[in-house]
């Protein structure tokens, strides 16, 4: 089947239109019309015929043309029935050489059940829709799945969420997580005119390069939890936060080991001082 032009959105829109199909805002769904940015995100994935990529949201299938024509071995995640049907027809040759799977449904519910089955890719990309980008990104990590690179295109909030530095505003649980698992490097900044149908927001493309020295601490599954509980009410002090967690004495003596005072909040601390509370938190424990 021959694909539409990727670059029109003239053409994209008469091609869903002799579908019987439309764009869905409910899935959040943008197709990148931009070939020389689409290139340049695809550079920084760093692929060629040894890579598995797991794509998610691959749309009509630009970026999964791209992927494939460099020889990596893709398996997309598709939620829309429509796309999926279409997409399955154009990467049919790639299918019976093996080289193209096509997992349909949401990926928040079937991405954890197709590793299990299959184990991961090397490599993760996807211009993921903005609802869930975050959680997408956040679950992989709390699941304890790092890619060696992964790249995303997503809200521009969500990526300076991503690489916020402790005492700013956009710092958070996610930050922490983020940055904990990978090393996060800004690609670019895509204004709303690189996208059909135009979204309202700004873009970035970011690429996730995993952490050689990760996890960085004694208890991985208590600095999780612990995490979640500092950043639960970002008005409470740390010491405040973490009573549920371990009752008076030991939040008391974790702090004093870690040599963080109980009054300040979480916001302000560093991921290395955070790391360092969680094996203190540990060792009382």
């Amino acid at each position: 089947m021959e694909h539409p032009d990727y670059n029109s959105p003239l053409a994209l829109k008469a091609f869903l239109d002799e579908n019987g199909m439309a764009m869905q805002k409910k899935f959040g769904q943008n197709f990148l019309v931009n070939a020389d940015a689409r290139k340049k995100i695809i550079d920084s994935l760093d692929i060629d015929e040894n890579s598995t990529v797991w794509e998610v949201g691959p749309g009509l299938g630009s970026m999964t043309d791209e992927i494939l024509g460099r020889g990596a071995k893709l398996t997309a995640f598709e939620i829309d029935h429509g796309f999926a049907r279409l997409v399955r027809q154009f990467f049919e040759d790639y299918s019976e050489k093996g080289k193209f799977e096509l997992v349909e449904g949401d990926v928040l519910k079937t991405w954890k059940k197709y590793s299990d089955e299959h184990g991961t890719a090397q490599r993760f990309f996807g211009n993921l829709p903005y609802n869930v980008a975050a959680t997408i990104i956040a679950d992989t990590i709390n699941e304890g799945v790092r890619f060696d690179k992964a790249v995303v295109t997503i809200q521009k909030e969500v990526a300076q969420r991503m690489t916020a530095k402790e005492g700013t505003e956009n710092y958070s649980s996610f930050s922490v997580l983020c940055q904990w698992a990978y090393n996060v490097k800004n690609i670019v900044d895509l204004a709303g005119g690189n996208f059909w149908p135009v979204p309202n927001v700004a873009s970035r493309a970011v690429l996730m390069t995993k952490r050689e020295d990760f996890p960085r601490c004694q208890n991985p599954k208590l600095f999780m939890k612990m995490l979640r509980q500092l950043f639960s009410s970002r008005r409470k002090t740390v010491r405040n936060n973490m009573l549920a967690l371990a009752g008076n004495e030991k939040t008391d003596l974790a702090l004093e080991k870690a040599g963080i005072k109980g009054s300040v909040r979480a916001e302000d601390l560093s991921v290395d001082m955070l790391l360092k509370l969680s094996d203190a938190l540990n060792e009382v424990m």
